[in-house]
């Protein structure tokens, strides 16, 4: 039975460098420095936290993002390449998170006060997920996911779809019946926002919003909004992509692996 003593608020960045819309995506510069540390920097900011952890695949491709966990003082773990439901759970059990805070490498403009906030409402309240996607309310970008290491462990045991192992929490979305969820609301929809890193006319528009914050480079959604309504054309550079593109590809490609 595994030892889940000593619990630790812990926030899970997923990261890889073989991403085909926009290879390397993760190490692409933004203010000279690559794109994952602008994730680091960011979440280092959440109050709450007690560790964070950079989960990547054992790929040769991907010892870079090691060595930058390393450089940034925060957790590197590496693990099969394929399941990244099991890559987030074996983490969980070695490094004792719980709960666990999960984002994505590709969310450059993440707000660390809308994740302090979800996190002390998971913390106040009695849910199994708390999440801001079911439905997307803030931009695309902005993604949260919090959960404990309970319900990660039962959907690594239960998920079998090769789409599940992939996605991490797409069971626990797919089965509402099985968990207690909350959906975290912005006050006004801003889901048509796309503030996201997939391609490069995203990475346009992210550079484009670090170039007007100088010299910041942590700052809010409000902040951003600000921007954007100021200069709506700033907008226009990444239009029209298909939110959650990744998940619906793989989709397509489904089937049961367990």
């Amino acid at each position: 039975m595994e030892n889940i003593t000593n619990k630790k608020i812990t926030v899970m960045i997923q990261a890889r460098t073989g991403s085909s819309r926009l290879p390397r995506k993760v190490l692409a510069k933004i203010e000279n420095r690559p794109m994952i540390w602008h994730v680091i920097n960011r979440v280092k900011k959440i109050k709450t936290v007690q560790q964070i952890a950079l989960i990547t695949t054992k790929e040769k491709n991907d010892e870079v993002l090691l060595k930058i966990a390393k450089n940034n003082k925060i957790i590197g773990f590496a693990r099969d390449k394929n399941d990244v439901l099991n890559r987030h759970y074996q983490c969980a059990l070695l490094y004792h998170a719980d709960p666990i805070i999960r984002i994505t490498s590709d969310c450059p403009l993440i707000d660390p006060g809308l994740v302090e906030k979800m996190l002390r409402f998971y913390l106040t309240h009695d849910y199994d997920y708390v999440c801001n996607v079911l439905p997307p309310t803030y931009p695309d970008g902005l993604d949260i996911e919090v959960f404990s290491f309970k319900i990660l462990k039962k959907v690594a045991n239960a998920a079998k779809l090769k789409s599940d192992r992939e996605h991490v929490t797409t069971y626990i979305r797919n089965n509402p019946h099985k968990f207690k969820i909350f959906n975290y609301k912005n006050d006004r929809d801003l889901s048509n926002l796309r503030w996201t890193m997939d391609e490069k006319r995203d990475l346009k528009f992210v550079r484009k919003i670090y170039s007007e914050m100088r010299p910041k480079v942590i700052f809010s959604m409000q902040n951003v909004l600000k921007v954007i309504t100021k200069n709506p054309k700033i907008s226009e550079i990444n239009r029209n992509i298909t939110r959650n593109e990744g998940y619906l590809k793989s989709l397509k490609k489904d089937k049961r692996i367990r």
